[in-house]
């Protein structure tokens, strides 16, 4: 039987994980409200916090209403959404499949995504709304095939990122070809789909992703327990009472539809969802789930470097070029580390 002494250790030991976890969740809030600040504030020209908060209480500020109200919110919010979506979605996968290459941009859902937009701008050319749609249904499909080949007579998670890894390869040697023949005016565009910017961004755009989030996100919260169950791996996640194929399907739809709508929003900002996931793992802890941290870190990660892309440069840098500058010498360490330890 457990003696006070211990008890008492337990119960200390779970409230001063509560208290980290609440002081994180606090001083993430601080720094996306700060970036979110320094994204309306900042440009061609600075304007103080008490013009940008006239533009938003609706008031009209000479200058300040159309570079804040038209340009820099809307900017500042598809920063906010699709950080957000990319960092919950891939927080999903890598915790379902156990594996921190599981991630959209390694296996191949993003690249559906892309690959159905820049189609629909080089081959269709239909309306944005269109294109959008075209997206959300390439993320769907593709994860649907991922996942379908994946199981074969039982769900195998290296099955699943290999073939992710494959279709992936597919997918950009398609998005190539069509590269190659577009026309030279749909060339920027199609672009901006695959390198990730939050240039040209509008309310009427980014409005759909914050209503998707607003739904998906306490599904994702909710299962969120299952979520960490299924890490455990199949037969305990079975054994605790989990419908794992049931939990896994649900996840996995939801998770892409918030990343595959964070795709037609803005393109697939690299990286993201594959740093959100551990940095919140690290700076949590043990004990709690880093869904709504992960998802933080992401906004975090997309307006830091769309400041840094905007500002720190004599050249304006789209969002997802920064990114998979930080990105890029990240994974190979991780490639290394699994190499190192037999995990690959």
């Amino acid at each position: 039987m457990m003696n006070n002494e211990t008890l008492q250790t337990i119960i200390q030991s779970r409230t001063k994980r509560k208290r980290r976890y609440i002081m994180t969740l606090a001083l993430l809030f601080v720094i996306v409200l700060a970036l979110c600040s320094a994204m309306l504030m900042l440009g061609n020209t600075i304007y103080p916090v008490k013009d940008v908060i006239a533009v938003l209480l609706g008031e009209e500020v000479k200058g300040a209403s159309f570079a804040v109200g038209t340009l820099r919110f809307p900017r500042m919010l598809a920063g906010l959404l699709a950080g957000f979506a990319f960092g919950i979605g891939g927080y999903v996968f890598q915790t379902m499949l156990r594996n921190p290459l599981a991630n959209p941009n390694v296996i191949g859902i993003t690249a559906g995504s892309s690959a159905s937009a820049v189609f629909c701008i080089v081959v269709l050319n239909v309306s944005n709304t269109m294109i959008s749609i075209a997206s959300v249904v390439g993320g769907l499909l593709t994860v649907l095939i991922i996942y379908g080949f994946s199981r074969a007579t039982s769900f195998s998670i290296g099955r699943l990122i290999l073939i992710g890894i494959g279709i992936q390869a597919m997918l950009n040697a398609f998005i190539s070809y069509l590269m190659l023949i577009a026309k030279t005016n749909d060339l920027p565009t199609a672009l901006r789909w695959l390198n990730g910017s939050l240039n040209g961004a509008k309310i009427e755009t980014v409005m759909p992703l914050l209503i998707l989030i607003v739904i998906c996100t306490p599904i994702l919260i909710y299962f969120s327990n299952h979520l960490e169950m299924l890490e455990l791996g199949e037969q305990a996640a079975t054994s605790l009472g989990v419908s794992t194929n049931k939990v896994r399907i649900i996840l996995l739809v939801t998770a892409v539809l918030v990343i595959a709508l964070a795709t037609a929003t803005t393109g697939p900002i690299a990286f993201i969802s594959f740093l959100a996931g551990p940095i919140a793992r690290r700076i949590v802890g043990v004990g709690f789930s880093a869904l709504i941290p992960s998802g933080l870190i992401g906004v975090i990660l997309v307006l830091a470097a769309d400041l840094i892309g905007q500002f720190a440069f004599e050249v304006n840098y789209p969002v997802g070029v920064i990114t998979g500058i930080i990105g890029a010498p990240y994974l190979i360490y991780l490639l290394i580390k699994m190499n190192r330890k037999g995990e690959i």
